[in-house]
């Protein structure tokens, strides 16, 4: 009989569901890491929320540890890694807090709105400024949704029930999916200049961090009302605390912020501001999903093998997993190249398969070319949910294994399809092992990536290779190596250099500035 370790506070159906599945079950909080890595020997199941951290000392002492569920969507307090590294599944609940989290959002609209905590402080405090706090109706207000996935599609259908105007920005929304949701999928800009409050609902990623800030800022409205329950450092803290201060910005109610817990911060203190303690998925419904759902999915994989919701790998055995190795690190790769250049909505994604590759088991091969394409834009992908999260936005897959001979022993062709067309990435694996593209956008280049590269396209005329080596010398970047492919002598050609090191966005734009160039863009692989 398998056995599970309770370590933190859930509910107590969810030690009810182990019971009724046959599992033998623990309830032990408040224990010290010492406690824990001591007892953890004895369970095949760790279930917990964010008190616990499961750290490398505890996976390493879990000799019989199979699944790590937490409770929750974050998994900050688990070293994924080394669980990985150890054969452990990590689970969490990513739907469960979705519903509360999303009314929290609401809630924090209407609290600025009405200057419902600034007016009850006062009013308990004997005063009886009736003038003093005069609010916003919500009606025919605009709505900015950034991120328009689980939560920001709850908050948006709540929106239009107050009767708002929603806007949303969100890279894999797709136009059909907006229009079943009754809301208007714009950019970014077009977001930041129409709305009259801003709510934040995407995941902490290279691309999303501080992405509020003083430019991001000087682009809204005046008077535009900003609202972050999604992760803390999406806003530049102390960008917006000039911004209010300066009156730009109305007002601004956190949950999150950039270090917690948040005893100190520049905007504490500030009637403009509503502040949480990181409480918008603190609600007793909330807490209760997410236990059943975590004592479920750890039941499913203890007695069945099943995976719900893993963060880490997908199920392979050990020797399938080393002979796919490489070819799954092509697919991400090409994945990753394809998603970094993603601007619009995605439609669709097509994998071929042809040599040598043809021959394997694609199925993990697609869901990490899935992973590598979607992750620039949701940390949270893995090779286990980027199918369910593809199906969600409406992305159709399609992967074909053909038998037709090719120029390469083994290929991979992924085409992605936005609203703005279909756009192809191509590799292969060379000396065995090593990625290789070998085609983008159908015009031949080789090229291996490193880990930062700079990728361009352009008119097909001279003298570009020189400015561009002359504003790269300039800023101190090396190039580490060089890559160039054409259609057409004259036509459109592809640069793909390798430099050692981050490109600042002030290089990028002089790069961008030079006459004949069409795209810019850094890639971090």
């Amino acid at each position: 009989m398998p056995k599970v370790l309770i370590a933190d506070t859930l509910s107590a159906h969810a030690a009810a569901v182990f019971h009724k599945r046959g599992i033998d079950v623990d309830f032990e909080t408040g224990l010290s890491p010492e406690k824990l890595v001591e007892r953890i020997g004895d369970y095949d199941g760790l279930a917990v929320r964010s008190a616990t951290k499961v750290t490398k000392e505890v996976l390493e002492a879990g000799r019989k540890l199979k699944v790590v569920g937490r409770g929750g969507i974050g998994v900050d307090n688990i070293d994924v890694a080394a669980a990985t590294a150890r054969g452990v599944v990590v689970m969490n609940t990513p739907h469960g807090n979705s519903i509360t989290t999303a009314e929290h959002a609401i809630a924090m609209i209407f609290a600025l709105a009405r200057r419902i905590p600034a007016a009850d402080r006062s009013t308990q405090s004997g005063k009886w400024e009736k003038s003093r706090f005069m609010g916003v109706e919500l009606t025919n207000k605009t709505l900015g949704v950034i991120g328009c996935g689980n939560i920001g599609a709850i908050v948006a259908e709540r929106a239009l029930g107050l009767r708002m105007r929603v806007v949303a920005y969100d890279p894999f929304l797709s136009s059909d999916r907006a229009a079943d949701l009754g809301i208007e999928k714009v950019e970014f800009d077009t977001l930041l200049n129409r709305a009259d409050f801003i709510t934040l609902h995407v995941p902490m990623t290279d691309q999303t961090r501080g992405m509020i800030d003083a430019a991001a800022l000087a682009r809204c409205r005046d008077g535009v009302y900003i609202v972050n329950c999604a992760r803390g450092g999406l806003v530049d803290e102390a960008d917006l605390k000039a911004a209010l201060e300066s009156g730009h910005v109305a007002g601004a109610a956190l949950d999150v912020f950039t270090v917690e817990p948040a005893r100190e911060n520049p905007l504490f203190g500030m009637e403009q501001v509503v502040a949480t303690p990181h409480v918008g998925a603190s609600t007793t419904e909330a807490q209760e999903k997410v236990a059943l759902q975590v004592a479920e999915q750890m039941s499913d994989y203890l007695l069945t093998g099943a995976i719900s919701n893993a963060v880490n790998m997908p199920s392979l055995s050990a020797e399938e997993a080393a002979h796919l190795k490489p070819y799954m690190r092509l697919a991400e790769l090409l994945g990753s190249f394809a998603g970094q250049l993603t601007r619009s909505g995605l439609k669709s994604v097509e994998i071929d398969y042809e040599g040598q590759v043809a021959e394997l088991n694609n199925r993990p091969l697609t869901q990490a070319a899935l992973t590598g394409l979607l992750r620039p834009m949701l940390d949270s992908v893995n090779m286990v949910n980027a199918p369910i999260i593809a199906r969600e936005r409406d992305i159709d897959v399609a992967a074909t294994a053909h038998e037709r001979d090719c120029d390469f022993q083994t290929l991979i062709r992924l085409t992605v399809t936005t609203e703005s067309g279909p756009r192809s990435v191509a590799g292969t694996l060379f000396g065995g092992d090593r990625p290789r593209l070998v085609s983008i956008k159908g015009i031949e280049i080789e090229a291996e990536l490193g880990p930062n590269m700079l990728y361009i396209t352009n008119e097909d005329k001279p003298g570009l290779v020189g400015s561009l080596g002359t504003i790269l010398g300039d800023a101190g970047i090396n190039i580490a190596t060089f890559h160039l492919g054409r259609a057409v002598a004259g036509g459109e050609a592809i640069a793909l250099i390798e430099v050692d090191g981050e490109v600042p966005a002030a290089v990028l734009e002089k790069v961008r500035a030079l006459p004949s160039i069409k795209q810019v863009a850094a890639l971090r692989f």
